[in-house]
C-alpha cells in the first residue's frame, strides 16, 4: 500500500483534524500543503473532486469533505470505538463540534457577532454541553482510553479558541484536562511545539490569532 497524501492549505483550518489523528497514530502520511489563492491551487483544484480541500489520495482513490475522510480513516484505523453505539456518539459529538467551529467561522471570516459574544457566551454554551457529553464515559478521551477520531476535531477546536480567550476552558474541567493531556501525548508534542514555534495561523487571515 502507498502513503497516503493529504492535499491542504498552509495553515491549520479543516485539514488539521487530519494531521492530528495522522500524527498521534503514526500513521505516514505526506502532508501536500498549498498557499490559498496561489496559481498553484487555483490549478490543482480543478482536478479535485469539489474543487475543494481537504482532500485524501491513496492508493489510486481520492476522498472529499472533512467528515467523509475522517470517518473513513476511523474505520481503518480502528478509531471508531468497538460498537454501534460507540460509533454514534463519537458522530454526534464530531457534528456538535462542527456546529461549534461554524460558530466561530462566521465570526472569523463573515463579522459575525462580536469576540466577547463569542467567547463569553456562543463558544461557553457549546463547551459546556460538550462537558457533559465528555464526562457520560469514564477514561481521558471522549470513549474511554482509547483514542478516536473525534477526539482530534475535539482538541483542535478547544486549542483554537484558546487563542481567543486563554482563560475559556476554565469552567469546563474535563475539556481542559483533555487539551492539557492531548498536547502532552508524545507523538503530538513535537508537532505541536515547532507549529506554535512557527506561528502557523489557524485560518486563511490573521483573525483570531493571538
Amino acid at each position: 500500500m502507498g502513503v497516503p497524501q493529504l492535499y491542504y492549505f498552509t495553515i491549520r483550518g479543516f485539514g488539521e483534524y487530519i494531521r492530528l489523528l495522522f500524527i498521534d497514530n503514526g500513521i505516514k502520511f505526506e502532508d501536500i500543503r498549498y498557499v490559498y489563492g496561489s496559481p498553484e491551487w487555483d490549478e490543482h483544484k480543478k482536478s479535485m473532486i469539489f474543487g475543494q480541500m481537504p482532500t485524501l489520495k491513496h492508493d489510486g482513490k481520492e476522498y472529499a469533505q472533512t467528515g467523509a475522510i475522517m470517518r473513513h480513516l476511523a474505520r481503518v484505523h480502528d478509531l471508531n470505538g468497538s460498537s454501534e453505539d460507540d460509533a454514534t456518539f463519537l458522530d454526534m459529538f464530531f457534528e456538535g463540534v462542527r456546529d461549534s467551529r461554524m460558530k466561530y467561522v462566521m465570526y472569523i471570516y463573515m463579522d459575525q457577532g462580536t469576540r466577547e459574544e463569542l467567547t463569553q457566551k456562543t463558544l461557553p454554551t457549546c463547551l459546556a454541553n460538550f462537558e457533559k457529553l465528555f464526562k457520560i464515559h469514564q477514561g481521558k478521551f471522549i470513549i474511554g482510553d482509547k483514542p478516536s477520531y473525534a477526539d482530534y476535531i475535539l482538541f483542535e477546536e478547544l486549542d483554537a479558541y484558546t487563542h481567543l480567550d486563554a482563560t475559556i476552558l476554565d469552567k469546563t474541567p474535563s475539556l481542559k484536562a483533555f487539551w492539557e493531556m492531548m498536547w502532552q501525548r508524545p507523538n503530538l508534542k513535537p508537532y505541536l511545539e515547532k507549529r506554535k514555534a512557527d506561528g502557523v495561523w489557524i485560518n486563511a487571515i490573521e483573525k483570531g490569532m493571538k
